[in-house]
C-alpha cells in the first residue's frame, strides 16, 4: 500500500480535529449540568447562573481559552424538531415598497396593477416587480411609468423621459434595498430575544427571509416583533448629571421598600459588582458615535460616597458581600452608575450601566411608581443595542427626552433619504454620511440648534444605536456621524439609517412552531433508533463476515465519529431528518465494504494468496464504490439545493456520510488489514454459515424480463388508477393552510375532535387524524390562510382553544394550551404555509425530482459510455418514484400514520432515486468489468452472470439498510414515519427494479442497436 504513512497521518490529524469540534459540546453540557443542579429546577435561577458565566473561562487548553459563551456557539447545533422552537418565513411587502416610491399614488391603473400582481403571486414563479410591469403594461395600454414615480424623492433616478424598463430597474434596486434594510433590522430584533445559536438568512432570488429561533417559548411575541415596521427615531437627550440625583434617591425608595417587604429584593445571579468595577469605569459616553467630531469629556462634581462604596469591595469577596451589597444598594447593585474613579458624575445620555441578565430586574425597579415619581414626568430610559465591554454582557442604559406635546419622536426614519457609509476625509475611521428631505432637513436644524453641546440619541425599534454629540446648528440636511468607527459599524449604522426610509413591513408566509416536549421526546426516539440501528449493523457485519465484520465495525465507529465532528466544524444543524440521514448513511456505509470483502472473498476462491487477494479487491471494488456514492452524492446536492428546513438537514447529514464513509471503508480499514498482514494476523471473511452464501447461482434473470415487465406494468396501472380515483392526501407545504398537533391529557378519538370544532371552521375544510399516541391528533385547516393580516394566527389559535379545551380533563388557560413550555399539553406543535410559498414548493420539488434523474442519466451515459444504460436507469428510477408516490396514494387515511406529500416526502423521493442507483451503478459496473473480460460472449450471459456475483452484495446491503430503516420506523418518532415508511418500501423497489427493470431494459435496447449481440 502507496503512501500509508500519509494515509495514517491525515486519519490521525482529522480524528484530532473532530475531537477538538466535539469537545465544546461536552464542555457545554458540564457547564450546563452544574447549572441545573444549582438551580434546582428554577428555571429563571438556571438561566441567570448561565448568564453570569458567559464571558468566564470554562475551557482552558492552555495554549487557548474559551468561555461558555464561545463554547456554546462551537457546539453541536440543533434544530427546532429536536429542542423545540420556532422556524418562520418571512416575505417582504414589496407592494408596500412600490406604493411609498408613488407617493401612495391614486392612479387608477397603478393599483389596478398592483391588485392583479398580488393574485397571480400565488400562483406564479416571477417575482411581484416582474408581476406588477406585465400588469401595468397591459391595463394601461403601454402607458409610461415615469409618470406614477418621478417623485420628490426619485427625481434624480427617474424623469419624465425615462423608459418603463429604466423605472422599473431603479423599482427593482430600491426594493432590494428594502429587503436589504429588513434583512438588518430582523437580525437585530433577533439578537434581542437572547436565544441560542439563532439562525437568519435571506433566501437568493425572493424577498424572504428565514428565521429559526430555537427555544423560544413566546411564539405570538416573536409573530409581533418580526412582522413590526421598523420605527427609527431621532430623540434629544438628559444628561446624566441631571438625572444621577433621582437615582440616588430610588436607590434608597427601592431599599425602604424592599426592607418594608412590599416588594421581593432582586437575587440570584447578581452582577458582581466590584469584579465588573474595572471594565466598567474604563468605558464612557466617549464610546458612543460623535456628531462632527468626538465629544469632549467633562467632569462634573456629584456624590462620590456611593462610588466609592461600590468600589470598596474586594472582587475576591464578591460571593460573600453580594447579599449585602444588593440588600444596601438594590438598584445600584444591579445599575452600575456612570462616574470615574474619583466618584465624579460622567457626562452624556448614559445614565448606567447593567449586566445582560440584569436589564430585567432594572426595569421593574425604574417602573415602580415610587421611583417614577422621582423622575422627570417626560423622561424615557432605553437600552443601548450592543454590549460596551468585549465579552458583550454589559449595556448601557440612556435618558431619552420625550419633551414634545404628543411623546412622539421630533424626528423619524421618514424623513432620510439616504445614508452611506465611508472614510472621514482626514484620519483612517469611518463615518456615516446621511441626507434628509426638506421638511425633515428643517426640523433637523431646529432639534440641532436646541442641543448644542447635548447628545441626540437614534433609535430604532425602542434600542440606542448611536448618541451623537451635537456642536451647532446643521441646516441644509447634510449630516456626517463621525467617531471611532470601523467600516462595519459604520455600515450598521447607515443600514439602521436607512431602515426608516421605505416602510416594508415583512409578513408571515410560513410559520412553524416545536414545543419543547416535543422536541425532548423527538431526542429521546432519534437516540432510541440511533443505538438500536448501530448495535444491529454491527451485530450483523460481524456475524456475516467474522473477524473482517469487525474490521468494518472499526470503520463504522469511526465514520460516526467523523461525521459528527465534520457536521459540528461546519456549523450543519442537526435535525430528526438528519439523524435519520445519519442511520441510512450507516446502512448505506456498509456497502462498500460488503463490495470490497465480497471482491476479496472472490479473489480468495481463485486460489491467491491473502495479501495479494486484499489487494485486488480493494483495487476491482474501487469503480463501482466511486460510481455508486456520486451518484447518491448528487441526489444530496439535489436535495439541498432544493429543499429548507428539515430536508437540508438531511442532505447536509447524507452528503457529509458520504464522504465520511468513503474514507473510512476504504482507507482506514485498509490500513487496518495492512497492519494485520505485517503482523501476520490472521484475516477471515466469512464463517460456515456464510462463506457460501449465494456465491455459485445461475438464474437466469434476463429469460424472465417479459413476466417482471408484465408485474411492473401491473403496478404502473394500480398506481395511476390510485392517483386517479384517490388521489393525493397533500400537506400544507403543497397545499397551503395551517396544521396543529394537540396533546389532550386523556385519550380522545378523532370524532370526538372533529364534532368539538364543527362549529368554528364553519365554511371551511379541516381534517383531524391521530398523532401517534390516542391523546394525540393533528389538525389540518385552511381557513384564512391567505389572509396576510398580524392576527389571524391568534385568531385560530384562540378558535382552538375555547373549542377543545372542553375536551381537556384539567382546566388549561389559554396562554398554557399555546405553549408547551411549562405543561406537556396544547398546542405542541404548529404549521403554516402561505398559498405563494406552497406553490413555490411544488415547483422547486418538481424541478429537484426532473433535475435529479436527468443529472443521473448523464453521469451514467457519460461513466459507462452507452446511451441504453442511462435510458435504462431513468426509466427504472422513475417508475420507483411512481411506485411510491402510487402507496401513499393508495394508503394515505387507511394506515395509523401520516402519508401526506410534503417536503420531506420528495426529500424520501430523491433518497430512494439516490439508493436505487447506487444499486444500479455496482451490477453496470461489473456487467462493463465482464464485457471487458469476456468480449466474445452473449451479453446476455456476461448481464445474467454480473446479476448473479453480485447478489450477495444485493441482499447484505439491502438487509442491512432496511434493518436500519425498520429501527427508525419502529422507535423513531411519528414525525418522521411516514417518511420512513416510504425509504422503506423505496429499498425493496429498488431491488427489484435493479435486478428486474433497469438492466432488462437496457439489455433489451442495446439488443435493438446491434442485433449481432443476441
Amino acid at each position: 500500500m502507496q503512501n500509508k504513512g500519509a494515509l495514517k497521518f491525515l486519519a490521525i490529524a482529522l480524528a484530532v480535529a473532530c475531537a477538538y469540534q466535539l469537545s465544546f459540546t461536552f464542555v457545554t453540557r458540564h457547564v450546563e449540568n452544574k447549572a441545573a443542579q444549582y438551580a434546582a429546577g428554577d428555571a429563571v435561577k438556571e438561566q441567570n447562573y448561565l448568564d453570569s458565566i458567559k464571558s468566564q473561562t470554562v475551557y482552558n487548553l492552555g495554549f487557548i481559552k474559551f468561555n461558555y459563551k464561545q463554547c456554546k456557539e462551537k457546539e453541536i447545533n440543533l434544530g427546532l424538531d429536536l429542542r423545540g422552537g420556532m422556524n418562520v418565513m418571512l416575505e417582504i411587502s414589496i407592494e408596500d415598497v412600490i406604493r411609498a416610491l408613488s407617493n401612495d399614488s391614486k392612479d387608477p391603473g397603478f393599483n389596478q396593477a398592483l391588485a392583479q400582481a398580488r393574485e397571480e403571486q400565488k400562483n406564479s414563479t416571477k417575482d411581484y416587480i416582474t408581476l406588477f410591469a406585465e400588469a401595468y403594461e397591459k391595463i394601461s395600454n403601454g402607458g409610461r411609468l415615469s409618470y406614477i414615480f418621478n417623485t420628490p424623492e426619485l427625481r434624480e433616478q427617474i424623469t419624465p423621459n425615462s423608459t418603463n424598463a429604466e423605472v422599473i430597474k431603479v423599482l427593482r434596486s430600491s426594493a432590494e434595498g428594502a429587503i436589504e434594510n429588513s434583512f438588518n433590522v430582523l437580525r437585530n430584533r433577533i439578537d434581542k430575544f437572547g436565544v441560542t445559536q439563532p439562525n437568519i438568512q435571506r433566501l437568493e432570488n425572493s424577498g424572504r427571509i428565514l428565521v429559526e429561533l430555537p427555544g423560544v417559548k413566546e411564539p405570538e411575541r416573536v409573530r409581533k416583533l418580526l412582522q413590526g415596521t421598523a420605527s427609527l427615531e431621532f430623540w434629544a437627550t438628559y444628561e446624566n448629571q441631571e438625572i444621577y440625583p433621582a437615582l440616588v434617591q430610588a436607590n434608597d425608595v427601592i431599599k425602604e421598600l424592599q426592607d418594608a417587604g412590599e416588594i421581593v429584593a432582586e437575587t440570584g445571579g447578581a452582577s458582581t459588582v466590584a469584579a465588573a468595577a474595572d471594565s466598567l469605569v474604563a468605558a464612557t459616553v466617549a464610546a458612543d458615535s460623535t456628531m462632527l467630531a468626538n465629544a469632549d469629556s467633562a467632569a462634573a462634581a456629584g456624590n462620590s460616597t456611593l462610588i466609592s462604596q461600590l468600589d470598596s469591595t474586594d472582587a475576591s469577596h464578591v460571593e460573600t458581600d453580594e447579599q449585602a451589597m444588593i440588600s444596601k444598594f438594590p438598584l445600584f447593585a444591579k445599575l452600575r452608575p456612570v462616574a470615574d474613579e474619583q466618584g465624579q458624575v460622567g457626562r452624556g445620555p448614559v445614565i448606567g450601566w447593567a449586566k445582560s441578565f440584569d436589564t430585567a430586574a432594572v426595569n421593574r425597579y425604574m417602573s415602580l411608581p415610587q421611583v417614577k415619581a422621582l423622575l422627570p414626568r417626560d423622561i424615557k430610559l432605553m437600552w443601548g443595542v450592543k454590549a460596551i465591554d468585549p465579552q458583550e454582557t454589559t449595556f448601557a442604559l440612556y435618558a431619552i427626552k420625550a419633551n414634545t406635546r404628543d411623546g412622539k419622536a421630533p424626528l423619524d426614519g421618514g424623513s432620510v433619504v439616504e445614508a452611506r457609509e465611508g472614510y472621514a476625509q482626514h484620519g483612517s475611521s469611518a463615518e456615516v454620511s446621511m441626507t434628509m428631505n426638506a421638511s425633515g432637513a428643517r426640523t433637523w436644524a431646529r432639534l440641532t440648534a436646541d442641543n448644542v453641546d447635548r447628545c441626540i440619541a437614534i433609535v430604532l425599534d425602542g434600542y440606542v444605536y448611536s448618541a451623537p454629540v451635537v456642536h451647532g446648528e446643521i441646516s441644509g440636511g447634510q449630516s456626517s456621524i463621525s467617531g471611532q468607527f470601523t467600516i462595519n459599524e459604520a455600515r450598521d449604522l447607515a443600514n439602521v439609517l436607512k431602515s426608516g426610509k421605505l416602510p416594508a413591513p415583512a409578513r408571515i408566509t410560513q410559520d412553524t412552531v416545536v414545543g419543547p416536549s416535543l422536541g425532548q421526546e423527538s431526542i429521546n426516539a432519534g437516540m432510541m433508533s440511533f443505538i438500536l440501528a448501530f448495535v444491529l449493523v454491527l451485530i450483523y457485519m460481524i456475524f456475516y463476515y467474522n473477524r473482517a465484520g469487525w474490521v468494518a465495525s472499526v470503520a463504522l465507529i469511526c465514520n460516526l465519529f467523523f461525521l459528527f465532528g465534520v457536521l459540528v466544524s461546519f456549523g450543519a444543524v442537526l435535525t430528526l431528518p438528519g439523524i435519520a440521514g445519519i442511520v441510512l448513511t450507516m446502512g448505506m456505509a456498509v456497502d462498500a465494504n460488503v463490495i470490497i470483502y465480497e471482491r476479496i472473498k472472490e479473489e480468495l476462491r481463485m486460489g491467491k494468496t491473502l495479501a495479494m487477494s486484499v489487494a485486488e479487491g480493494y483495487k476491482n471494488a474501487m469503480s463501482a464504490i466511486i460510481d455508486g456514492n456520486v451518484t447518491t452524492l448528487i441526489t444530496g446536492i439535489v436535495l439541498f439545493i432544493f429543499g429548507t428546513g428539515p430536508v437540508q438537514g438531511f442532505a447536509t447529514t447524507l452528503i457529509i456520510g458520504i464522504i465520511t464513509s468513503l474514507f473510512t471503508a476504504i482507507l482506514i480499514t485498509r490500513l487496518i488489514f495492512v497492519g494485520m498482514l505485517n503482523r501476520e494476523r490472521k484475516i477471515t471473511f466469512s464463517n460456515k454459515f456464510t462463506e457460501n452464501f449465494l456465491a455459485n447461482t445461475k438464474f437466469n434473470f434476463i429469460d424472465k424480463r417479459k413476466i417482471t415487465y408484465v408485474i411492473s406494468g401491473i403496478m404502473l396501472l394500480i398506481t395511476l388508477v390510485s392517483l386517479g380515483v384517490r388521489g393525493m392526501s397533500y400537506g400544507v407545504d403543497f397545499s397551503g393552510g395551517r396544521a396543529f398537533v394537540v396533546r389532550f391529557d386523556q385519550p380522545v378519538t378523532a370524532n370526538e375532535v372533529r364534532e368539538a370544532l364543527g362549529d368554528v371552521f364553519t365554511g371551511t375544510g379541516y381534517e383531524v387524524k391521530q398523532f401517534g399516541q390516542d391523546n394525540q391528533m393533528r389538525i389540518v385547516t385552511q381557513y384564512k390562510y391567505d389572509d396576510e393580516g398580524d392576527n389571524v394566527t391568534a385568531e385560530i389559535e384562540d378558535m382552538l382553544y375555547k373549542a377543545l379545551s372542553p375536551l381537556m380533563t384539567a382546566q388549561l388557560t389559554e396562554a398554557e394550551f399555546l405553549t408547551t413550555a411549562q405543561n406537556p399539553y396544547g398546542i405542541i406543535s404548529s404549521d403554516k404555509v402561505g398559498p405563494s410559498v406552497a406553490h413555490d414548493i411544488k415547483v422547486d420539488s418538481v424541478i429537484a425530482v426532473l433535475f435529479s434523474l436527468v443529472a443521473i442519466a448523464l453521469y451514467i451515459i457519460i461513466r459507462f459510455k452507452r446511451w441504453q444504460w442511462g435510458v435504462g436507469s431513468v426509466i427504472s428510477l422513475t417508475l420507483d418514484a411512481l411506485f411510491t408516490i402510487g402507496l401513499f396514494s393508495l394508503l394515505h387515511g387507511l394506515l395509523p400514520f401520516n402519508l401526506e406529500v410534503d417536503q420531506s416526502f420528495i426529500a424520501a423521493i430523491l433518497t430512494i432515486i439516490g439508493y436505487s442507483i447506487n444499486d444500479k451503478v455496482v451490477i453496470f459496473d461489473r456487467i462493463r468489468e465482464y464485457q471487458t473480460l469476456y468480449p466474445k460472449r452473449n451479453i446476455k450471459d456476461n448481464i445474467n452472470n454480473a446479476i448473479n456475483s453480485t447478489l450477495t452484495r444485493t441482499i447484505n446491503t439491502s438487509g442491512t439498510t432496511l434493518v436500519v430503516l425498520l429501527a427508525i420506523f419502529l422507535f423513531g418518532g411519528e414525525v418522521i414515519r411516514g417518511f420512513v415508511f416510504a425509504l422503506l418500501f423505496g429499498v425493496l423497489i429498488s431491488t427489484y427494479s435493479t435486478v428486474f427493470t433497469a438492466t432488462p431494459i437496457a439489455y433489451d435496447l442495446i439488443r435493438r442497436k446491434e442485433p449481432a449481440a443476441k
